[in-house]
This record gives C-alpha cells, sequence and structure tokens, in this order.
C-alpha cells in the first residue's frame, strides 16, 4: 500500500513540477550563462525547490496553523493559482514568466517554475492522504529526477526540438489544470462539510 501511494504521489507532484514541460522556459533563461553558469542555476533551483517542498512537508501544518488558514483554503487557493499557471502556459507558452533579474536559479526557476503552489499544495494534500514519509520520499524522489533532466536540459531540448518541446509543456498544461480544478473541488467540497 505504501509503495502504490508513494508511486501515485511520485507521478502527480513529478506531472506539477514538470521540468519536461518547463524544457523551453528554462532554456530560453538561462541561454546567456554558459555551461557552467546554467549548471551553477540549476544546482541552485533545485535546492531552493527541494528546501521549499521540504519545509511544508515537515512544517506545512505548523505554517498554516500560525496563519489560520485550513488545508481546504490553501487547496482552494493553490488550485487557482496552479489553474491560472496551466492557463498561461496553454495560451502564452510560460514566456509571460520569463524574467531576467536577479539570480534566475532562485526566481523563477526554483521558484514558482518547479516549486509554486501546486507543487506546495500537492506535498500539503500528499501529507494529509498519505502520511510525512510518503510526502517527503516524494519530494526527494522528484526533485533529484529533476537534477537529471536540468542537467542534461540543451541534449533533451536538442532531441525534442523547440515544437517538441511547447508541445510537451501543453499537454503537461492540461493535465496541470485538471489537478488544479480537482485541488479546488476537493478543497470546497471539504469547506461545504
Amino acid at each position: 500500500m505504501v509503495i502504490e501511494e508513494l508511486f501515485r504521489s511520485t507521478i502527480v507532484l513529478f506531472v506539477v513540477v514538470d521540468p519536461l514541460g518547463n524544457l523551453p522556459i528554462l532554456v530560453e533563461l538561462t541561454r546567456g550563462l554558459g555551461a557552467d553558469g546554467r549548471r551553477r542555476a540549476f544546482n541552485l533551483a533545485t535546492f531552493v525547490g527541494s528546501m521549499l517542498l521540504l519545509l511544508f512537508a515537515f512544517a506545512g501544518h505548523q505554517i498554516l496553523t500560525l496563519f489560520n488558514v485550513s488545508l481546504h483554503s490553501f487547496k482552494i487557493a493553490g488550485g487557482i493559482l496552479f489553474l491560472f499557471l496551466a492557463l498561461q502556459i496553454l495560451v502564452y507558452g510560460g514566456e509571460k514568466l520569463l524574467t531576467k533579474t536577479g539570480d534566475v536559479g532562485v526566481f523563477p526557476i526554483g521558484f514558482p517554475l518547479l516549486v509554486g503552489p501546486g507543487a506546495i499544495t500537492t506535498t500539503m494534500i500528499t501529507i494529509n492522504t498519505a502520511g510525512q514519509l510518503v510526502a517527503v520520499l516524494s519530494v526527494l524522489i522528484v526533485m533529484l529526477v529533476s537534477w537529471v533532466i536540468l542537467r542534461r536540459i540543451e541534449s533533451l531540448y536538442h532531441f525534442l526540438g523547440k515544437v517538441g518541446a511547447d508541445v510537451i509543456a501543453r499537454v503537461m498544461a492540461i493535465i496541470m489544470a485538471a489537478i488544479a480544478i480537482e485541488y479546488i473541488l476537493s478543497g470546497v467540497r471539504e469547506a461545504l462539510q
């Protein structure tokens, strides 16, 4: 049962983090950095994303309690933001997320591209449905796989091409939108009970 929950939670979190769907954006954001700068940015992004998700895996409920926010409210808010992000990727291809200010490894790659409201909400839901151990293992697996993908980004992008990467980004965005709707509906159902 734990293996099944871990597998399901890992797949859902991977779809939400979506390192493959973000390929075109990530290539564009790191275009002028060179190989060493790109590697540093992706290492930093993976570290920041991992720490943020682990923080919510270990202290998410305490953080929500501190701000007097219920999990169903967090699901609804996270679902709406996640839906907005998915629709933005579908309509604009993610280009509106581009920014050149500061360290791109932290913002926008680490947060919100890899780890945003959807990933945080997914981690919080996993804690409630499958437990903290499954949530932490899911985070570690997904962020490790994401790091490996980011390290191979140039060759993956050349293999897929711009059209292939854009198709993957939009298919993943549709799945993201469906997950976002599930979060919203789940939060509304819980709020009405």
